[in-house]
């Protein structure tokens, strides 16, 4: 066991690296994506998930013991440093307001700003993403600007177009896919964000630095 990791068997087909500290750290997550990108780098596992707080390894047991596995994430987890893992940039164009952001109104008054003064918030973010949920492809942003939490919507839609961008309390993220949702939507992007057919279907993955540009319209 390393001193900040514990870690477990999931089934006959995966293992689990958990952190020992249950408070969310970027600190703790940058070594997790770290160990994520040298496991990928082997090129023998079938999925290598990093979670918050937590990394799992999907593995053929045909191929692999458990044990063998387990020893390797805690010898990456005491020699890897938080430091030691460069994000990727990727930028998010998005048309904001109008038909593309039907609740950017709300979102300004509630915030008691200017429509404008959101947008230039909004878009004048880094975000990090900490991981992937609700529907694949779907980011979980951090670094959203305190003066733009907004709670959700009273009554969910029961469609948002893909590539809608919306505010929910204090996240904002985008819909890879057309779903039900009751984020506030302020704007839209036309980027793919998942698809199936690529080698990566997921354009975001954790570890990614996300701006938003504002596109005229």
């Amino acid at each position: 066991m390393s001193a900040l990791f514990t870690s477990y068997s999931l089934g006959e087909r995966a293992v689990v690296l958990q952190s020992l500290d249950p408070q969310i750290s970027e600190e703790c997550q940058r070594i997790i994506w770290r160990i994520a990108q040298q496991l990928r780098e082997q090129l023998c596992y079938v999925d290598i998930v990093p979670g918050m707080n937590n990394l799992t390894v999907l593995f053929d047991p045909q191929k692999f013991q458990a044990q063998h596995i387990l020893k390797q994430l805690h010898a990456f987890a005491d020699s890897t440093k938080a430091l030691e893992f460069e994000p990727r940039e990727i930028q998010i164009p998005v048309k904001y307001g109008g038909s593309y952001g039907p609740d950017l109104a709300f979102v300004a008054e509630h915030c008691q700003l200017e429509p404008d003064e959101i947008i230039a918030l909004h878009s004048a973010g880094t975000y990090l993403v900490y991981f992937l949920g609700f529907q694949p492809g779907f980011a979980y942003l951090g670094g959203l600007a305190p003066q733009l939490t907004t709670p959700r919507r009273a009554e969910p839609r029961i469609r948002i177009e893909a590539g809608a961008v919306g505010i929910g309390g204090n996240q904002t993220g985008i819909y890879p896919a057309a779903s039900p949702g009751g984020w506030q939507i302020i704007g839209q992007t036309s980027v793919t964000l998942f698809d199936a057919q690529r080698a990566q279907p997921s354009l975001l993955q954790p570890g990614d630095v996300v701006r938003f540009i504002v596109e005229h319209w």
